[in-house]
């Protein structure tokens, strides 16, 4: 048989859109299944054995096969099998034709061999008609749900292809204007300029934490985060951290209390600024009142970080702390992306990230395990 001339399309504007494939070995059960399926936008392949249509199969992507179960050499069992143990095949949906009496024991092997439907000869036109033009319709739905989901992809990778060339570009003259800041506040101290002065280099710094959280945000939408996993004690990255925090803050009571062994393997770098933003966070948009830190290290396998402060999360921004761009309580105050860059640090050592209300207070739980996952290969 020639496939070539096998292939019969109704889509005057050129190549079908979607592909039947029937197979059967006597002609004119394909010629009057040709005529009932025959529509606009759908091209019906037409085989007469079993090895004719695993060639078309290879050539073709098919929304559809109808397969007669009794023909020569492959029948239509050994033919779905077949379908079946290959990847470019398995999910294509089969309906086994068969002028056999109805066998429940026939039509149950017809299932276990991958079938969506059994039904016997003679057709009733209406009823094949209506189940092909489901899968008919399902098959175009995934084509354009698969063409969206590219180009959605595409456009994701852009985006973050262009962030990261922008946060990086915008590093070098924000260095400078840095610079300079600390320069104006040297020589202005004491004179009316020294206010300003000090505002350029606060404004300066900010959005150099901002260009930081983008550059992180990029690499991790990108899977390029790198951990540097090494021993260390995670009582003394809580206390640099909080004494860092007490310089930027003077005047904000900032407490730390530690208890238990806190030695352990982690990024020490990514920690240390998942705890800092979880302080920050605190001290930015918590109540009046001291923030408390707490590290534990009494478990076997986890370490933990407890950050406390006054004020309460309400209830429908609890859920959606961690998503970027919607973790920040007053986004005018922030790019909202720090919760967001933290949680994926913490999910990159294997441990959680976690917010509560409490009586009275909100509370932040960082749980690492004592050796991080990457570590421990």
């Amino acid at each position: 048989m020639n496939l070539a001339s096998d292939i019969v399309s109704v889509s005057p504007a050129g190549a079908p859109e979607t592909h039947i494939l029937i197979v059967d070995d006597v002609p004119q059960n394909l010629v009057a299944l040709e005529a009932l399926l025959a529509q606009d936008g759908v091209g019906i392949l037409k085989a007469g054995s079993g090895a004719e249509a695993l060639e078309l199969l290879l050539r073709y992507d098919v929304a559809l096969a109808l397969l007669d179960v009794q023909m020569p050499e492959m029948d239509g069992f050994a033919l779905a099998e077949f379908m079946r143990g290959s990847s470019r095949t398995r999910h294509v949906p089969i309906i086994f034709l068969t002028a056999s009496p109805n066998d429940p024991a026939r039509s149950f092997k017809g299932y276990d061999a991958g079938a969506v439907d059994f039904l016997h000869k003679p057709l009733d036109p209406r009823v094949l008609l209506g189940k092909v033009n489901v899968f008919i319709q399902l098959h175009r739905q995934r084509l354009e749900l698969k063409e969206r989901n590219e180009r959605l992809e595409r456009s994701l990778q852009l985006n973050e292809t262009m962030i990261a060339v922008l946060t990086h570009d915008l590093r070098t003259p924000l260095s400078a204007i840095s610079l300079c800041a600390e320069r104006l506040v040297e020589e202005a101290d004491g004179t009316p300029l020294a206010r300003t002065a000090s505002h350029v280099m606060t404004s300066a710094g900010r959005m150099a934490r901002m260009i930081e959280q983008l550059l992180d945000f990029s690499r991790i939408r990108s899977s390029i985060l790198k951990m540097d996993f090494q021993k260390g004690d995670l009582g003394q990255v809580c206390e640099d951290v909080v004494a860092e925090m007490r310089r930027a803050h003077d005047g904000l009571p900032i407490g730390l209390s530690t208890s238990g062994n806190l030695h352990g393997v982690f990024d020490g770098v990514r920690t240390a600024q998942a705890v800092s933003n979880l302080i920050g966070n605190a001290v930015q948009h918590g109540e009046a009142g001291e923030v408390s830190v707490h590290a534990e290290g009494t478990e076997k396998d986890w370490l933990e970080v407890s950050v406390r402060n006054a004020g309460r999360i309400p209830e429908p921004v609890l859920g959606r702390l961690f998503e970027p761009f919607k973790g920040s309580f007053h986004p005018s105050k922030g790019l909202g992306l720090g919760l967001y860059i933290a949680d994926q640090f913490v999910r990159a050592h294997g441990g959680t990230l976690r917010a509560e209300n409490l009586s009275s207070e909100v509370c932040f739980r960082l749980r690492l395990p004592r050796v991080g996952v990457a570590a421990q290969g």
